[in-house]
Formats: C-alpha cells, sequence, structure tokens
C-alpha cells in the first residue's frame, strides 16, 4: 500500500529474532541447579522475523531519525493498547535511542538483544551465569533492486559486534599501560 502511494518500502528479514516479551532488553532463560529448565520467561528467539520498511520525514522526533522507518505487520505484542509495531526509526534503533515511541525498544531488541542464562537458586535469588551478546539481529536482509540478490542492511540497525579481548596481565600492570595511551595521546594532540 505504500509503495502505491510513492513512499519507498522494502521487505526486512532478520535472522535471529529476539521476542523480548517483557522489554527488559535481554532474552532470559532460567535453569535450575541441575540445569533443568525453569519456564520462567516468555521471552524466545525465532530463526528469523520479517518486517517492512518504508522511507518517513520524521518531523515529530526530529530530523535525525528521518529516513527508514520499521513497520511491522505482524506484531506479536500490544502497543498502547493495540496490535501495532513502527514506526520505528532505524537510526533511533542503530543509537540504542529506545525511550522514543512507536516501539523503538521492542524493535531493538529483536535485532540488539543479550541471550542471558541464569541459575536460580530460590524465589529470592539468582545468579547470571552466561550472555550471549552476539547471536541476535544477524544477516539482517533485503533484497536487491532489479535482482533476486540478497543486500546485508545489518550495519543500519547495529553497530559492528566488537571482538573481545582477554587479557591475561595483572590489573595493576594493564592500568599503567592506560596511562601510556594516555601521554601518547595528549603528546599527539
Amino acid at each position: 500500500v505504500l509503495r502505491c502511494l510513492g513512499i519507498p518500502t522494502r521487505v526486512i528479514t532478520n535472522f535471529n529474532s529476539a521476542h523480548d516479551k517483557n522489554l527488559n532488553l535481554s532474552i532470559d532463560k532460567y535453569i535450575d541447579m541441575s540445569g533443568n529448565n525453569l519456564h520462567l520467561s516468555e521471552d524466545s528467539v525465532w530463526n528469523f522475523h520479517v518486517w517492512n520498511e518504508s522511507w518517513f520525514v520524521r518531523r515529530d522526533l526530529g530530523s535525525f531519525y528521518d529516513g527508514w522507518q520499521v513497520l511491522d505487520a505482524t506484531p506479536q505484542e500490544k502497543s498502547k493498547g493495540i496490535y501495532q509495531c513502527g514506526p520505528a526509526s532505524t537510526r533511533a534503533i542503530k543509537e540504542g535511542d529506545v525511550n522514543l515511541d512507536y516501539d523503538s525498544p521492542f524493535v531493538f531488541a529483536a535485532v540488539n538483544a543479550d541471550c542471558v542464562t541464569w541459575i536460580r537458586y530460590s524465589k529470592k535469588r539468582k545468579e547470571r551465569i552466561y550472555s550471549d551478546t552476539r547471536k541476535i539481529g544477524k544477516f539482517i536482509s533485503t533484497k536487491a533492486v532489479g535482482t533476486n540478490s540478497r543486500v546485508d542492511v545489518t550495519a543500519n540497525y547495529k553497530y559492528p559486534e566488537v571482538k573481545e579481548i582477554s587479557f591475561k596481565i595483572p590489573y595493576s600492570q594493564y592500568k599503567n599501560s592506560l596511562m601510556d595511551d594516555r601521554k601518547i595521546l595528549v603528546t599527539a594532540v
């Protein structure tokens, strides 16, 4: 319909799409001390999810948020009392501006939630034992114009994943190396 009105629109597919039921920006899994799943969360990860993007000027949010906007025709959760999703600015999603209207936190979680495993010792005590920050939001794609090729638009939704670096040096040595880096930076300026 939006294309018929002359509004640029495209279909987007997100692989490993998070469904963050409680909007805490993480997909939580709870296990007991024996490793059995406790089914305490309604969060899930879908193999893929599809939505549309349309190109809008956002006078309501400011020009920073102009551009591609997420519109989901198959929302699974109510937003402001009705089943709707969007228009959520892809710029807001990439920048982590989850306090904006139009379901930005839900879409942010769909492409960038952490998968967290908790061990539950009692109703009052739990401990995070694992967190995967890279599983969600893979190969976010659309179809190329004029061909059947895939175009990767992941960079429109999230910054590149940073490779974690493990330090095998004492903290004091690491702290001193930061001071050396600061001296080099000041000298270079």
